[in-house]
């Protein structure tokens, strides 16, 4: 009753208001500057003062755009499509009861200029669109891959008759996709263990950071060098390890000679949790939390979210409840706690999705959470699941604001996995920390096959956590080991001392889940042993941490490359092609030539994997597109140093 009559006020008002909205309008086209074609599917965002959140349509078959009932004022026109390089119009005067004209042509991001025309409609002044791009600072710590330059002042009579602008021409931006925010940790050191003899990280089965990179691979571009996390190629990809059922974790190390730091060894390290069958899992409530906001009509963005979610309907039974909650400018709930037993009800839920709106993430989070906590599974699994660009121009302007909330649920047993979607305007920063505070997991879901791996391949290790705040650490015996490095790893590098914390949150592994890191060592002479493995975990349901230790024979190292076994072959090389992509000064005298011969080396059984024959080719791609000149090659007569320790050169 109260929300009829809710509705019922609000319409009244809405009414009221209408004289002030009246016939305020914003049309025009979009076009291509390359072949003067009209551009279907182009999210248009209308910002202002005086309008409450944002406006944000799509064009039409013809590239037409409409957005109407605009309160008068001076407004912001934003351009967003696929493979396009954006736009940003500002400065555009819209009066009561008068149509404005904005015709656009968008650059194609191959284009090494750009073009841009604009033309005045019904009883509309013509505009100036010398501005191109936008400003926008960094976001949550970390940086977008493309700076345009600030647009110019506005006219000084913006109101006056003028013929039409002539064409501005500007260079573009080096980067080929606008909007991405990462954030780059610097690249691990060699450490010499008379200095430091303890290596400490909080563990890591992520592996969105590689489903990004085949993103932009696939699209004909280099990723930035920030978005390349190596840990997350390396856990990309099976290793065949056999799990222990007596223990929490079963542990395979092997080494061999580096083929690219002469006089270091390569050591692999992988950890196998304990697997748990389909049977055997615990009853769940997933709370799906989607972005339906404009940006998510890119790219088909919330149509992949759409195919995924149906492929995860198929994977579950009557034991599990799926509720769904959308976010755009608000929050609201779109299904409450159904049984997956009812899948007509889910799939139909899920086909009424549609996109609309800003782009509130806080509110979507908060509902999710409150609708999960509202109907929580004692002894269960208990987890909201955001799909998202990560993009949160409404309502997030400070991600402080929400940690704490964030990790207090996750306190209480209601965890949060994120999935990111989208290439331009997307937020790898905000999505990898969120994960990270909710004792979740993140993933980047790239193409339908990366879904399909998700939710259905690895569906009881993506939901049911094993073990909790897991941390390893090595500590390296002097007498055989110089020097070593940790690959990769370096957003979950550890104190000493924080080892032993249990105050220190660390990371969760699913049930069946691997965990693999490279280390690069420099030995002394031969001893029977060279290093301790200790991994400290907490149970499920947490309490205080438990610790196995396991000490490394010599043994293990094999004299040659070809003598190792071909999995750990194969994370060498998924290590070495992101150390390559993101310009590490370890990986300078490895070419790629020289890693795609590492690659055809495996074992035919293994290259013709799917994933590992994909591997081999996004090598080729990124040998195809690299044009970056070595930044190291003018080290050696500048700077005296030993070169084995010195860190990467930003």
């Amino acid at each position: 009753m109260k929300h009829a009559l809710r509705s019922a006020l609000c319409c009244v008002l809405l009414l009221l208001s209408a004289p002030a909205l009246a016939d305020s309008v914003i049309i025009g086209t979009v076009s291509s500057a390359d072949d003067k074609k009209p551009l279907q599917d182009v999210v248009v965002t209308a910002t202002s003062p005086n309008l409450q959140g944002e406006q944000v349509v799509v064009t039409d078959a013809n590239g037409n755009f409409r957005i109407p009932q605009l309160p008068p004022g001076v407004y912001t026109l934003r351009f967003d499509k696929e493979f396009f390089r954006p736009f940003t119009r500002s400065e555009i005067p819209v009066r009561l009861d008068r149509t404005v004209r904005v015709n656009v042509q968008l650059l194609p991001e191959s284009f090494a200029e750009e073009i841009v025309v604009a033309s005045s409609g019904s009883g509309a002044p013509p505009l100036d669109f010398g501005a191109i791009g936008r400003s926008i600072s960094d976001f949550f710590g970390g940086r977008k891959n493309a700076s345009p330059p600030p647009p110019p002042p506005p006219p000084s009579n913006p109101t006056a008759a003028a013929p039409p602008p002539p064409e501005r021409i500007a260079a573009l931006s080096p980067q080929p996709f606008s909007d991405m925010y990462f954030k780059s940790y610097g690249v691990n050191p060699t450490i010499d263990t008379e200095e430091e003899r303890f290596s400490t990280f909080s563990v890591d089965v992520d592996r969105a950071s590689y489903a990004l990179t085949r993103g932009y691979l696939e699209r004909g571009a280099l990723p930035d060098e920030q978005a390349v996390r190596v840990e997350e190629f390396v856990n990309s990809f099976d290793y065949g390890y056999k799990s222990d059922p007596e223990a929490p974790f079963s542990v395979h190390v092997e080494g061999f000679p580096s083929p690219s730091r002469k006089g270091y060894h390569v050591v692999h390290i992988g950890l196998k949790a304990r697997e748990v069958s389909r049977q055997q899992r615990k009853p769940a409530h997933l709370v799906f939390v989607i972005d339906v906001s404009g940006s998510m009509n890119i790219e088909n963005r919330l149509g992949l979210v759409k195919q995924a979610l149906r492929l995860l309907v198929d994977e579950l039974d009557e034991r599990d409840r799926v509720s769904i909650a959308v976010y755009g400018s608000t929050a609201h709930p779109v299904l409450g706690p159904t049984s997956a037993a009812r899948k007509h009800e889910l799939l139909a839920a899920i086909d009424r999705l549609s996109s609309d709106g800003a782009t509130n993430a806080q509110a979507g989070i908060e509902l999710g959470y409150a609708m999960a906590s509202e109907h929580l599974i004692e002894g269960g699994i208990n987890r909201v699941i955001l799909c998202s660009d990560g993009v949160a121009n409404n309502g997030i302007t400070d991600a402080d604001g929400i940690w704490e909330r964030v990790r207090g649920q996750a306190a209480r047993g209601i965890t949060l996995t994120t999935i990111g979607f989208g290439m331009g305007n997307y937020n790898d920063v905000l999505m990898e920390r969120l994960a990270q505070v909710g004792e979740g997991n993140y993933a980047y879901v790239d193409k339908l096959e990366e879904a399909r791996r998700i939710f259905v391949q690895n569906l009881t290790g993506t939901l049911q956590v094993v073990a909790k705040d897991v941390k390893l650490q090595l500590e390296f015996d002097r007498k055989a080991v110089a020097r070593y490095r940790l690959v990769g790893y370096e957003n979950r590098m550890l104190a000493k001392e924080q080892f032993t914390d249990d105050r220190v949150d660390a990371g969760e592994v699913g049930a069946g889940h691997s965990v693999t890191a490279i280390y690069e060592v420099k030995l002394r002479e031969p001893t029977d042993t060279f290093a301790t493995l200790r991994i400290r975990y907490k149970a499920p349901q947490g309490g205080d941490s438990r610790e196995l230790e396991k000490h490394l024979p010599s043994s293990i190292l094999r004299p040659a490359y070809g003598r190792t076994a071909p999995p750990t072959r194969l994370s060498y090389v998924a290590a070495a092609f992101a150390e390559k992509l993101r310009g590490s000064y370890w990986m300078r005298t490895l070419s790629w030539e020289q890693l795609h011969a590492l690659w055809e080396e495996l074992d035919e059984p293994l290259r013709e994997r799917p994933d590992v024959r994909e591997l081999g080719s996004l090598i080729r791609k990124a040998q195809a597109l690299d044009r970056r000149t070595d930044r190291f090659e003018q080290l050696a007569p500048v700077v005296s140093m030993d070169f084995d320790r010195v860190p990467v050169i930003k």
